[in-house]
């Protein structure tokens, strides 16, 4: 059996946010309305990734919630005719071995393309930091720009901000399935992005951690987490006759996929589907799924690799 690594123990399910911004730099809310409004929504931990200032600090100690050090990193490389750009979230350690200090300022990117950028994940790599490829299509950023980068753990499948404000990247699962099919380990993670305050607690991770930023790093390194905008996955794993399974709260379709034809895809009738299973005869390389619920939200599950 091959259990997707979310669910293999009993550890509480610890829901974080990755990527929301502040007055620190392009945010309308303060540090501490931010970190409120999050606790206020369920959430256990939360990064305050503010343009090219790094952060640590817990701005509304009452809340208790665990902050997750970090900042995003942004670098336009296209401009004359409408543009493109590579942002990539950097978040790391509160151990000592972070190399990003706290307020720390960095300057914009200057890369021309993804190999020059990549000094930038090596940088933040060798700083002890964890990566995530943000946004790719409000980026202007299909895969063939970014393909070739190294060391992202992440592609965000899904971000509030310009899904709200230009209905994109609200489903990314093409880039990531691309990813995948390439050979490339890559997870996917739901995030916010939040700018204005509408805009934060519509997208996040639920991560099999122990509630402390090394654990939460671990898992998330791991691929120990899912992602959702509503629906909740409860497990996901492949049994002994090669049929994989998914069980889930009340919701409207379930999707099985990899980067070969055919998905598998199941719809509720008359009553709401909280489970399905599908007999993977073709020679998958991975495995992932995908759910849905009434009111159109989804939830990803990160791959169960079958080789």
């Amino acid at each position: 059996m091959k259990r997707q690594r979310a669910f293999i123990d009993n550890n509480k399910m610890l829901k974080g946010g990755l990527h929301c911004h502040t007055t620190r730099s392009d945010g309308k809310g303060t540090p501490d309305e931010v970190i409120k409004l999050h606790k206020e929504n369920g959430y256990d931990f939360l990064a305050l990734t503010d343009h090219r200032i790094y952060n640590y600090k817990n701005f509304a100690e009452e809340t208790k919630i665990t902050i997750i050090p970090g900042m995003e990193f942004d670098n336009t490389f296209e401009r004359e005719s409408g543009f493109r750009t590579f942002h990539t979230v950097f978040i790391g350690p509160d151990d000592g071995t972070n190399g990003f200090s706290q307020d720390e300022k960095v300057d914009r990117g200057e890369a021309k393309n993804q190999q020059e950028f990549q000094k930038y994940l090596d940088d933040a790599h060798e700083k002890n930091n964890l990566t995530i490829y943000c946004h790719p299509q409000w980026s202007s950023t299909p895969t063939r720009y970014f393909d070739e980068m190294i060391g992202n753990f992440a592609i965000e499948v899904w971000n509030s901000g310009c899904a709200i404000e230009d209905d994109m990247d609200t489903d990314n699962g093409y880039c990531w399935d691309e990813l995948l099919g390439m050979g490339k380990r890559i997870f996917a993670v739901a995030t916010d992005d939040g700018h204005e305050m509408y805009q934060h607690c519509k997208g996040w991770v639920m991560v099999n951690a122990e509630d402390n930023v090394k654990s939460i790093l671990e898992a998330l390194n791991d691929g120990a987490f899912y992602s959702s905008c509503g629906p909740e996955i409860k497990d996901f794993y492949v049994d002994d006759k090669n049929v994989v399974h998914i069980e889930t709260s009340e919701c409207e379709k379930i999707i099985f996929q990899c980067d070969k034809h055919p998905s598998k895809m199941f719809v509720a009738e008359g009553e709401p589907l909280v489970c399905a299973a599908a007999d993977l005869k073709n020679n998958y390389e991975y495995i992932r799924a995908t759910v849905v619920d009434k009111n159109g939200r989804k939830a990803w599950a990160n791959p169960i690799f079958l080789k």
